[in-house]
Parts: C-alpha cells; sequence; structure tokens
C-alpha cells in the first residue's frame, strides 16, 4: 500500500498522471449507441428483412453530385465522413439524414451606417460568398449556418470599418475586402464553412459631405490650373526674351516677322489691317528726293 503511494506520488511530482475530465469521458462514449441502442438497430434491421422488398424505396436514397448527407442513428452521427453523393443505405425509425449544399452561396450585406475613424457617418454595403466546405461541422456546431454567416458578416463589416478613415474607405476597398474575409474565414472556420470572396459594393456619404467634397475637388483643380497657367506664362517670357535677343543682333528679322504676321492674319480674315511702319523703310526714298 505504501509503495503504490509512493509511485503514485512520483508520478503527479513528474507530471505523468492524466485525470478524464468528464468532457473527455463523454467524448469517447459519443460514438457509442449502448445495448439499447443496438437492440433497436436489430429490430430495425429484422423490420427492412422481413417486410423486404417493400422497405428497399424507403432505404435507398438519393443526394446530387453537390449535395452531401450527414447521418444519425438514435440521435448520434453515425459515420465520421458524409455520405454521397449517389445512392446511400438508411435504416427506418432509427436513422435521419440532413443534406447539406456544397455549392458557393452568395448573399447581400444590408447597407450599415457606419462611424469611421475620423467621425464620419457613411452606409456601406458589400457582397459575400461562402461555401460549405464540411458538412459535418455546418450540421453540428451550428443551428443555421447561413444566418450565422450573414450575421456575423454585418458585425465583422462594422468593426472593420470602424477602424478606418473615411480616405482610406474610399481608395482602399481592396485591402478593406482582404481584411473582412481573414476575419470571417476565421470566425467560421469551425463551422465548416470556407469564406471565398468578400467585396465591398457601394459607399454612401451624405449629401452636405459630398458638396464640400466637391468644393474642396473643384478649389484644387482651379489652385492647378492657375499653377500651370503661370508656369506658361513664365515659359513663354523666356522664349519671347531670347527672340527679342536673336531679332536684335539683324533690324531686317523684324521687319520679316511683321511681314509674316500680316501673312497670317490676311490669310483667316479679309478685312483693314493696320499696322505700324517703321521710319527706317521710308528714310530710304526721303533720301532719294
Amino acid at each position: 500500500m505504501i509503495s503504490t503511494t509512493s509511485s503514485t506520488a512520483e508520478m503527479v511530482t513528474q507530471g505523468k498522471v492524466q485525470i478524464s475530465s468528464p468532457d473527455n469521458i463523454e467524448d469517447k462514449t459519443s460514438g457509442r449507441l449502448g445495448c439499447c441502442g443496438w437492440l433497436l438497430v436489430f429490430i430495425s434491421m429484422f423490420f427492412v428483412l422481413a417486410t423486404f422488398p417493400f422497405t428497399i424505396f424507403t432505404c435507398l436514397k438519393i443526394v446530387q453530385e453537390y449535395e452531401r448527407a450527414v447521418i444519425f442513428r438514435l440521435g448520434r452521427i453515425s459515420d465520421k465522413k458524409a455520405k454521397g453523393p449517389g445512392l446511400f443505405f438508411v435504416l427506418p425509425c432509427t436513422d435521419t439524414f440532413v443534406k447539406v449544399d456544397l455549392r458557393t452561396v452568395s448573399f447581400d450585406i444590408p447597407p450599415q451606417e457606419i462611424l469611421t475613424k475620423d467621425s464620419v457617418t457613411v452606409s456601406v454595403d458589400g457582397v459575400v460568398y461562402f461555401r460549405i466546405y464540411c458538412p459535418i461541422s455546418a450540421v453540428a456546431n451550428v443551428s443555421n449556418a447561413h444566418s450565422s454567416t450573414r450575421m456575423l458578416a454585418q458585425t465583422t463589416l462594422r468593426n472593420v470599418l470602424g477602424t478606418k478613415n473615411l480616405a482610406e474607405l474610399l481608395s482602399d476597398r481592396e485591402g478593406i475586402s482582404h481584411s473582412m474575409q481573414e476575419a470571417l474565414d476565421e470566425a467560421t472556420d469551425s463551422w465548416g464553412i470556407k469564406v471565398e470572396r468578400v467585396e465591398v459594393k457601394d459607399v454612401k456619404l451624405p449629401l452636405q459631405l459630398q458638396r464640400a467634397m466637391a468644393t474642396e475637388a473643384e478649389a484644387s483643380r482651379e489652385a492647378r490650373a492657375k499653377v500651370i497657367a503661370a508656369e506658361g506664362e513664365m515659359k513663354a517670357s523666356r522664349a519671347l526674351k531670347e527672340a527679342s535677343l536673336v531679332i536684335a543682333e539683324s533690324p531686317s528679322a523684324l521687319q520679316l516677322r511683321y511681314l509674316q504676321t500680316l501673312t497670317h492674319v490676311a490669310a483667316e480674315k479679309n478685312s483693314t489691317i493696320i499696322f505700324p511702319l517703321p521710319i527706317d523703310i521710308m528714310q530710304h526714298f526721303i533720301n532719294r528726293k
């Protein structure tokens, strides 16, 4: 007796003692039907054999290629893997099954009134694409996988956008969608759901804010236009300065420029044109007289 106690004490000190909790005991016995359960199963099988082939129509079930069937036998999941696609066998009175659709499902997130990080109220909606990859988890771990995912998507949208300011919300939609997808995928993993894609559809701003942003954008465009016009005037003045230096080297170049300007003006509109005539041209005729 003393040796047993000492060995137990050594195991406790070394951390080797494993105490079975009630949850572990329940998990080990969750897949067992018990004597009464097996008795009911045998009675059901005997009833099927006794009434064959009439009961064959109630025992054989069909699921489509995109569906899986989770079978419950006396309220317990009979197999770790879902049945399907095609034919599968169930026992009457003891077996029930739930069909699960594995196709990708999409739903719209209703418009949510969200207060951004910089205290701006906006209305945002989106769309989510998801599919069920584990039918057993989708049936056993959550009561309604589709409805739960919809409600979780609404709260996730509000939580993610609440940490963004208005500029990030309008410019970084791809990053916001990626953050929402990661958050939803992590939360729904235990439900057997894979979130494939999340998109922000529309961001509605208050009317007063739209007017203020339009005024700001218009003022910014006008300021840029004035800067561009000033830069053009500066470049034009430099070009004129260089042209004046070139013309100053040859007086006849100025006269040729007068004639060229006259030609361009006369080609556009037929009208009387008055332009200054330099005295230098007339001086030659005065001297000849």
